[in-house]
């Protein structure tokens, strides 16, 4: 069995596995990433937030120069009621950014995993780690070449797991606890071949639309192919195909939107909602959905992703120039760091499903004030590493930690 000795092995090509080889890579960290899959490959998660523009930037990727649509905001609907809200981005409060895009998973995670290779991470496609062993003075991992079957052993003075749900180190440890009340499941189909009049009233702003239903939400989802993304995800209750189907055609929006369109075969998606108790230790540290995965109401994920990846490589590549990776707290900063947004896409998430948010903020016709609105679309953005956010402040100080 072949051996090869690296600073750091990153499992996991996706949008945190990615960022962080790329920040690292660029910092002159010997980064080798470590993914199963050949990509493209398919991924749910279409819209993005706000707060991904300036990370993005620091990874070299600017989504205006690929076929990503921008999104200017977030429409809330509730057909039974007739109530519906547009929150766009450029409302927010003052410094966060005022777009953000929808994208094809497939295209958008390629692109981040070409950029991580071009910053000079030693990227390896089709590659499943089939063992891994983490010491006090070194990593080792065994990985299984998936087409020749070729074993190897890897070594490193650091492992970052960014596996996403399959959650390698989590699930190893038996480290996952889930948030019991939030999304149990998810459901989803595109929609092909939509009228070219839908499709350029889909794409005038772009926004994601959050259709509310009972015990649970519905996303719609304009691709820039022209495709629309239709999923459904429910807080109680079974989940499946035919739900979607029955909500679709009971839905006067959506049938309009998809009058002539093809529908894909429906794909379901579970194990919602958990967090790893513990991301991090002496030399390894848990990042994206390896760390934790929010129900995707507020389309949080790629964000959460992208800020650990970022935070985690700015911590690490300095440790690794000063000999301190093996300290068991250096990820602590990182805890802090993201425990902030986790918390408040957590509350929030929260009291979507058992408060009365929902009337009371996401549909309501006025808010207390101006700033509190804007201070509401800047969660929305993603922009919750602030202090000058009333709303956010709200949350935070709301009796029920999640």
């Amino acid at each position: 069995m072949t051996e090869a000795t690296h600073d750091v092995i990153v499992i996991g090509g996706g949008p945190a596995g990615s960022c962080a080889s790329n920040l690292l890579a660029q910092a002159g960290v010997d980064t080798v990433v470590l993914e199963r899959e050949h990509f493209p490959r398919f991924h749910i998660g279409e819209s993005l937030l706000p707060f991904e523009l300036g990370v993005l930037g620091r990874l070299g990727v600017n989504l205006d120069e690929g076929p990503f649509l921008r999104k200017r905001g977030a429409v809330f609907i509730d057909e039974r009621t007739g109530r519906r809200t547009l929150f766009s981005f450029d409302e927010g409060l003052p410094g966060t950014p005022t777009h953000a895009h929808q994208v094809e998973r497939s295209k958008f995670d390629h692109t981040l995993l070409l950029a991580a290779r071009r910053a000079g991470a030693d990227v390896r496609e089709g590659f499943e780690v089939t063992a891994f062993d983490i010491g006090e003075d070194r990593v080792e991992v065994e990985v299984c070449e998936r087409e020749s079957g070729a074993a190897s052993r890897l070594r490193a003075r650091y492992l970052v797991d960014a596996t996403g749900q399959q959650a390698l180190l989590a699930r190893t440890g038996k480290t996952v606890e889930p948030f019991r009340e939030f999304g149990r499941a998810a459901v989803f189909r595109h929609f092909h071949g939509l009228a070219p009049a839908i499709v350029e009233e889909l794409h005038e702003r772009g926004d994601i639309i959050v259709k509310l239903i009972e015990d649970g939400w519905m996303w719609l989802i304009p691709l820039a192919s022209g495709d629309l993304s239709v999923g459904l995800v429910k807080a109680k209750g079974k989940v499946e195909p035919a739900l979607l189907d029955r909500e679709i055609e009971e839905s006067p929006l959506i049938q309009r939107l998809t009058a002539g369109a093809q529908a894909s075969a429906p794909t379901m998606i579970g194990n919602y909602s958990y967090k790893n108790t513990r991301p991090y230790g002496q030399r390894f540290a848990c990042i994206g959905d390896a760390c934790a995965f929010l129900d995707p109401v507020f389309s949080s994920g790629v964000s959460l992703a992208l800020a650990g990846g970022e935070r985690l490589a700015d911590i690490l590549a300095p440790a690794l120039a000063e000999s301190r990776e093996q300290d068991p707290e250096l990820m602590k900063a990182l805890g802090s760091h993201m425990a902030v947004a986790y918390e408040a896409f957590s509350r929030f998430i929260q009291r979507f499903y058992n408060t009365g948010l929902i009337d009371n903020v996401l549909l309501a016709e006025q808010h207390p004030s101006q700033t509190f609105r804007s201070g509401v679309i800047s969660v929305l953005a993603a922009d919750v590493w602030r202090d000058d956010n009333p709303f956010q402040q709200m949350l935070m100080a709301a009796r029920r930690p999640i």
